[in-house]
């Protein structure tokens, strides 16, 4: 029987929760979760696209959110894709007594490795052996959130939370590599993301990017839910112009996709084109995400050890992720006829936890 899934953007829900529908607070960006329970996850993502041509990302996680237990599992990635295509990456991983986080603000340490801000002015730092980063920015655009979260289950059981902390900011980077330090500017996006259940419980695939075009930024995801839920389709969109919100309700969108490929490490579907078309008979945007290359691709069975490992290759588990970088077009509409049109490098995914469907 099918379960529902939506995403929690009504009234009663921010009422509910207590959380203002119009501002995000500085608390939100806090831990959500109680990451000794089994099944929570949490993570605070960064990336950056830098002014020498390379591109950033970096994720501080409490605890994998493919296979969350019941104990801490802190671990921090990071990987600089530099101009010329060749990266330098490192997966860290520690101890439970070596992670905390605040619950009223972001502010995580790792080990000695920190990820802090108020939603206005972040640091971050992170030390590896192949690669030191100290970072700080800024808000551009303000900390924005259309719903709650996206619920799973007729009663609302499980959860997965998204927090747009920074749409846009600009970010001053000192990165040391193999005692070579330089010092990069650019822009920037933060995220934090948390749950309650395995991602690949409720989940079964999603498409996420955004990107600063111009004065335009864009956040844009359409993720759809796994069997069990019908493989409910849930959109998200944001648009905005420096400050200014110009389209949010994900019910004026039309989502596509064009030119599908295998990937041949990962064998998953993906597509060459993504486009988002917003039109609420007013306003009309188009988005098109226009794939150049894969700089990055996980299989989840490798993060699995043990009989866990065994458990999950007996299951057919095969779930991936790859992350593309591109062209990201703008197009803005004055009825029928495109009166602007403006690009930029950028970056998205996608995640894709369940089986392979022939769609």
């Amino acid at each position: 029987m099918t379960q529902r899934a939506r995403l929690a953007d009504t009234s009663e829900d921010f009422k509910k929760y207590d959380i203002n529908k119009n501002t995000v607070a500085t608390w939100e960006d806090g831990i959500r979760t109680n990451p000794n329970t089994k099944g929570t996850y949490e993570w605070w993502y960064f990336d950056a696209n830098l002014n020498d041509g390379s591109q950033l990302v970096i994720t501080f996680f409490a605890k994998s959110a493919v296979n969350p237990g019941s104990e801490l599992e802190p671990s921090i990635d990071i990987e600089l894709t530099q101009a010329d295509g060749s990266k330098v990456s490192d997966h860290l991983e520690f101890t439970p007594a070596e992670f905390s986080a605040a619950k009223d603000e972001c502010n995580v340490k790792i080990g000695q490795n920190y990820f802090r801000g108020n939603l206005k002015h972040y640091q971050i730092g992170v030390f590896s052996p192949k690669i030191t980063v100290e970072l700080e920015f800024d808000n551009v655009t303000p900390a924005w959130r259309r719903n709650v979260c996206i619920f799973f289950g007729d009663h609302d059981e499980n959860n997965f939370g998204w927090l747009p902390a920074t749409p846009r900011g600009k970010v001053t980077a000192k990165v040391t590599i193999a005692s070579k330090e330089q010092t990069l500017t650019g822009d920037c996006y933060h995220d934090h993301n948390w749950g309650d259940v395995a991602l690949m419980k409720v989940m079964h695939h999603w498409y996420w990017g955004r990107a600063n075009i111009g004065d335009y930024t864009v956040i844009s995801s359409y993720m759809t839910a796994e069997k069990k839920y019908g493989y409910q389709k849930l959109p998200i969109f944001f648009l905005a112009k420096k400050d200014q919100v110009l389209a949010d309700n994900p019910k004026y969108m039309t989502y596509s996709e064009q030119d599908k490929q295998i990937d041949e490490q990962t064998k998953k579907p993906f597509h060459n084109q993504i486009i988002y078309d917003y039109n609420d008979g007013k306003h009309h945007y188009k988005i098109s995400y226009l794939r150049e290359k894969t700089i990055s691709r996980i299989s989840f069975i490798d993060q699995i050890s043990g009989i866990k490992k065994l458990l999950a290759k007996l299951a057919g588990f095969d779930g991936a992720y790859l992350r593309f970088s591109g062209k990201i077009k703008l197009e803005v509409f004055d009825g029928d006829q495109i009166i602007e049109t403006q690009s930029s490098q950028g970056l998205w995914e996608e995640m894709y936890f369940g089986k392979t469907l022939d769609v």
